[in-house]
C-alpha cells in the first residue's frame, strides 16, 4: 500500500512539474569558452514559432562568476531586421551581485521582449553579442535565451 501511494505521489509531482513548464517554447544556453567572451563572438539561437496569435516573453539569461569586473553590462541583441542595445545591472551600488547564485556562479535574467507577437509561423533566429569596451570580457560563463508563451485573456 505504501509503495502504491508513493508511486502516485511521484507521478503527480512529475505531472505538476511538466505542467509548470508548458509555457516554455524554447530554452537554450550557450557556454562561453574559458569564461571569456570575445567581442566578435556571436551567440545564435534558432527556434520555431507555430502560434502567431499568442503573445510571448523573451528572456535573456547571463551567468557570470564573481570575477566579472563591472556593475553593468551592455548587449547587442537582434535578428535579420533589427538590433537592439540593452544595458542591465549585475550588481547594486555596493557591489552586491543581483540575480540568483550558488557555488560562485550568478544567473541574471534580463527581459528582452514582453507581450511580443511573432509575425509568422516558422524559424526565427536571435543573435546576442557583448557590447562592452573590453575585447575579451572575463567572468561570463553562459548566455541563454528562453521564449515563453504568455497565458491570459482566456488562453490556455
Amino acid at each position: 500500500m505504501k509503495t502504491k501511494v508513493f508511486q502516485i505521489v511521484i507521478l503527480l509531482s512529475s505531472l505538476l512539474l511538466m505542467a509548470c513548464h508548458k509555457d516554455v517554447v524554447y530554452s537554450e544556453f550557450r557556454e562561453i569558452e574559458n569564461v571569456k567572451w570575445h567581442q566578435d563572438s556571436v551567440m545564435r539561437y534558432e527556434f520555431e514559432i507555430t502560434d502567431t496569435l499568442s503573445e510571448y516573453t523573451l528572456l535573456l539569461y547571463v551567468r557570470h562568476t564573481e570575477t566579472y569586473p563591472y556593475q553593468n553590462m551592455w548587449l547587442f541583441v537582434g535578428d535579420a531586421a533589427k538590433e537592439d542595445t540593452i544595458e542591465f545591472f549585475l550588481a547594486d551600488d555596493r557591489g552586491r551581485w543581483l540575480g540568483n547564485g550558488k557555488n560562485g556562479l550568478i544567473e541574471m535574467p534580463v527581459l528582452y521582449e514582453q507581450h511580443f507577437r511573432f509575425a509568422h509561423n516558422g524559424l526565427y533566429q536571435l543573435t546576442v553579442r557583448q557590447g562592452m569596451r573590453d575585447s575579451l570580457l572575463r567572468g561570463i560563463s553562459d548566455v541563454g535565451l528562453v521564449v515563453k508563451k504568455e497565458f491570459g485573456n482566456g488562453q490556455e
